[in-house]
């Protein structure tokens, strides 16, 4: 054994981090113990650490007879629990796992910045018995009745405080292991734990009588005895689903695919243990390089992250070919690293190089694909996009001037381009990007190309970043004015062909709005988080501002709102699947709209809720205002695609009015 620097925590409700940290420890726990009880015995030669097969029977007898040698009064309670787990014993009485014997938060030491388990104490009681024996001890204070106090002076558990529940930790820990998570006989397991438990009271009360306990509280406990004794009697007699609740298929909208529903499990998990807890790193280094020429990098943690997430198979899961998922299966995924400024990068799902790598993958050659799409997809370089001008009304996209002309076997690039998103990262390497090749013979959306333009072309000159409120959007690599000046590039780099340029950006903004609102609806659901805990917190005029009706409507009103804003993304992916991003573009443009609007009146509302602070450093509200009110512009303006579901349903209507008549 060896001396480890690291934190114990001595209260279960984790105080003092944040609920991300919070919720990454009980992740972590849990996964430990799982891989504990995968442990193989015999590979390990530990069959005879235990005393072989029984073990629950064995419990029961031992933790009997150590109360009765104890016993300082008669509480029936105890007897009967005694007698009904020994008639209830679990028909697999005979599984040989490495069990602890005491697991729980204070026997575990954490990293001292991370939340990773660095060492497990307390191994006194370690035997080979039945797995579920350490899992139900570990979920004991779960259940712990309000009216007794907890043991070392810990708080009770909440809701809202990033704890997963019972249910969630029992789902990690059966993935983990590869077994059904419908436990049978939990309720026998809790049970024994809650006598396991008053056994142990009642030990340190007799130790207090005999003069041998040190503890200055150890008369306390034998207050302990009998609640716990008839709060185990109690779970006895419970019927559990130890499950997660299922979705019922049969009455939602928009179904998951049984590979979409896996992923978007391990995503959540994932969140919950690595990415959420490095919100504060990860905040913490642009505050301290916002003025260096480290601005534009991004920390350490984020390749980390990354490299985890590859290894776990959470890689390209916007691409479907790649990752095997439908559009409502990854709508319902960016919705959950949307909570999450920089989640998206670690799963590799960041725009712009999410439209980009479409792009490749449905319109490249195969030489561009090799040479630029495969080391995207790898996440060894990232991409921009350049479209946007600043001397024309870039909203009617026949209006850009930058030129793409043919000269032998190289095309020449002349313009200026700005809003271009992530030129500023030190992986950005090629830029698509869209101009004019002139064909008079050709219709004003036959007039334009995309070709592919490595930033490091001679000609190609980066002006400056571009703020958004205020705000230079570093982790993504900014947004800068680009120009062009006589930039040559080979005929193989443009892409698909002359004048198809609106063409490949149809293709590449369907699937992108679908993403980009449900990273929205994502944020929208944080937010909302962030609304109802100020709410809840704050004080004035002698009532919490959730007690204020304003405040609580504007609770109600953001629920609502979020919901509808979610019905109609997924009616939008669900389209995509079903008949293509063509035929879905009324869809596509209605949630470009409804989206970014109803989102940033959210955030308008938890800002009012927070008061100055809303508007502050403390909060990330007034940043998320920026980056969502941008979303009203990005893509094109509300006012274009209001005309184009406008123009569409003028259309269907007369059809219809057509096919009555």
């Amino acid at each position: 054994m060896e001396h480890v620097q690291g934190r114990i925590f001595r209260d279960f409700t984790v105080p003092g981090v944040s609920p991300a940290e919070r919720s990454a420890i009980y992740v972590a726990m849990i996964e430990t113990l799982a891989r504990l009880h995968s442990l193989n015995v015999q590979s390990l030669q530990l069959e005879g650490y235990g005393r072989g097969t029984g073990c629950c029977k064995r419990q029961v007898s031992t933790w009997t007879k150590q109360y009765q040698a104890t016993a300082h009064q008669d509480i029936p309670a105890i007897s009967h629990l005694s007698d009904w787990l020994m008639k209830n014993l679990p028909d697999n009485d005979n599984e040989q796992c490495l069990l602890h014997g005491d697991f729980k938060l204070d026997n575990i030491v954490f990293h001292p910045k991370e939340s990773r388990i660095i060492a497990v104490l307390d191994w006194e009681l370690s035997t080979i018995g039945h797995p579920l024996s350490d899992l139900a001890y570990l979920c004991v204070f779960y259940f712990w009745p309000r009216t007794v106090p907890m043991i070392n002076h810990c708080s009770y558990f909440q809701e809202n405080i990033g704890i997963p529940s019972v249910e969630e930790l029992i789902s990690i820990y059966c993935r983990h292991r590869g077994i059904n998570s419908v436990l049978p006989n939990w309720n026998f397991f809790l049970a024994l734990s809650y006598f396991k438990m008053a056994g142990i009271a009642q030990g340190v009360y007799s130790r207090y009588l005999l003069g041998n306990n040190s503890s200055e509280n150890s008369f306390l406990f034998a207050n302990l005895v009998k609640p716990l004794a008839e709060t185990g009697l109690q779970l006895s007699k419970r019927t559990f689903n130890t499950a997660l609740p299922q979705t019922d298929t049969a009455g939602h909208l928009f179904v998951q695919t049984r590979t979409g529903r896996e992923v978007l499990t391990r995503v959540k998990d994932f969140m919950k243990q690595h990415i959420l807890p490095a919100e504060k790193e990860v905040i913490a280094f642009y505050v301290q390089n916002g003025n260096s020429v480290d601005k534009w990098r991004k920390p350490l943690v984020i390749d980390k992250l990354k490299e985890m997430a590859k290894a776990e198979g959470l890689w390209n899961l916007f691409l479907p070919a790649v990752s095997g998922l439908s559009q409502v299966d990854y709508a319902f995924i960016a919705e959950e690293t949307g909570k999450c400024f920089f989640a998206p990068d670690i799963f590799n799902c960041q725009a712009p190089d999410t439209g980009n790598m479409e792009v490749l993958h449905l319109y490249g050659s195969e030489e561009q694909k090799k040479q630029w799409l495969e080391p995207l997809l790898q996440g060894s370089i990232t991409s921009c996009f350049c479209m946007t001008e600043p001397g024309v009304a870039s909203s009617d996209a026949t209006n850009i001037e930058c030129s793409i002309q043919r000269d032998g076997n190289s095309y020449v690039i002349n313009g200026k381009k700005w809003w271009s998103s992530g030129v500023g990262s030190p992986t950005c390497k090629i830029a698509i990007v869209m101009g004019r090749t002139e064909n008079s013979s050709e219709s004003r959306h036959k007039q334009h190309s995309m070709i592919l333009v490595p930033i490091n072309t001679p000609g190609v000159e980066v002006i400056r970043p571009l703020s958004v409120f205020g705000y230079m959007d570093n982790f993504h690599g900014g947004h800068f004015e680009v120009h062009f000046n006589q930039v040559r590039v080979p005929v193989t780099n443009l892409i698909l062909g002359e004048g198809r340029g609106f063409e490949i950006a149809q293709g590449r903004l369907g699937p992108g709005r679908i993403h980009h609102c449900m990273r929205t609806v994502g944020l929208a659901e944080r937010v909302l988080q962030i609304m109802c805990e100020r709410a809840t917190q704050r004080v004035t005029f002698k009532k919490k501002l959730s007690a204020h009706e304003v405040v609580a409507h504007w609770i109600a009103k953001s629920r609502i709102a979020i919901d509808q804003i979610r019905l109609l993304t997924l009616k939008a992916a669900n389209s995509i699947d079903t008949v293509g991003s063509a035929r879905a573009m009324k869809e596509i443009a209605m949630i470009k709209v409804a989206v970014p609007r109803v989102v940033c009146k959210i955030i308008d509302r938890a800002i009012q809720v927070c008061g100055g602070a809303g508007v502050s450093q403390d909060y990330p509200l007034a940043n998320m205002y920026a980056l969502t009110r941008s979303l009203r512009l990005a893509d094109g303006p509300d006012e274009v695609h209001l005309s184009a579901v406008a123009g569409m349903e003028l259309h269907d209507q007369a059809k219809a009015l057509t096919a009555k008549l």
